[in-house]
């Protein structure tokens, strides 16, 4: 679990971290309005009701699983059509703006400057990805994982660990996951990069997973290098 205290180890000098990666919707980006109102329009399409917590409910999750709980609340297409259909309206409004989440395109910057390997981990679907990639400096992210690229989505670890992995074989690293670290707003996203080892870090956005095996910040507004460094340094304290 992420240590809070300042009780730092004796002679310790805090080393950046191996790797940062992260989850995209709603994290980086606040495009969970976009997926809340493209689910809300299609069962209503299809002639059933669909409340706005239930949308919060499958904030985080893999694409297939919101595609089966909008089947069960009427929506009579299969996981395939559904899921390029809330795709391409996620698309649209991408094109449109994309909303930044405070901080997030300084914190890129920031790490890509200091050389720090960076990853992508997804649930959204490689159509959405190359919408950001197009609004971001190349040379960004080293590797990229998107949700029909995993056999298990989160909250399961696998992307995580497929993040670390790509991202090795690009750097030729052997990275140390607890020296890597992820960050996250859902609870799904905060259970798999925890799972998978990561220093998860929890940013909090539509919902709130609450206390646990991660940290807690109010904004990446508030983050800089030298802050992920010492996050490091009071886990091995």
């Amino acid at each position: 679990m992420p240590s809070t205290s300042f009780d730092f180890a004796a002679g310790t000098k805090p080393a950046t971290p191996q790797a940062v990666l992260w989850d995209m919707d709603g994290t980086l980006i606040d495009t969970e309005p976009y997926w809340l109102a493209a689910e809300a329009e299609l069962v209503v399409s299809h002639g059933g009701t669909w409340s706005h917590e239930q949308g919060l409910g499958l904030v985080g999750n893999a694409l297939p699983d919101g595609a089966r709980a909008l089947q069960l609340a009427g929506v009579q297409l299969e996981i395939r059509e559904i899921i390029d259909w809330l795709s391409a309206r996620v698309v649209a409004g991408i094109r449109r703006e994309i909303p930044w989440r405070p901080g997030a395109r300084e914190l890129l910057a920031a790490c890509k400057q200091a050389g720090i390997p960076q990853a992508l981990v997804t649930m959204s679907e490689r159509s959405i990805v190359d919408e950001l990639m197009l609004a971001i400096p190349e040379g960004t992210f080293q590797a990229s994982v998107t949700g029909e690229e995993v056999a298990q989505g989160k909250p399961h670890p696998e992307p995580y660990l497929r993040g670390l992995r790509l991202l090795g074989e690009a750097t030729g690293q052997q990275l140390s996951a607890s020296q890597c670290i992820g960050f996250e707003d859902s609870v799904p996203g905060i259970a798999s990069a925890s799972e998978a080892g990561l220093h998860a870090v929890l940013v909090p956005n539509a919902t709130d997973p609450g206390e646990g095996k991660w940290r807690r910040i109010d904004s990446l507004a508030l983050v800089d290098v030298a802050a992920m460094s010492r996050w490091l340094v009071q886990v091995s304290a």
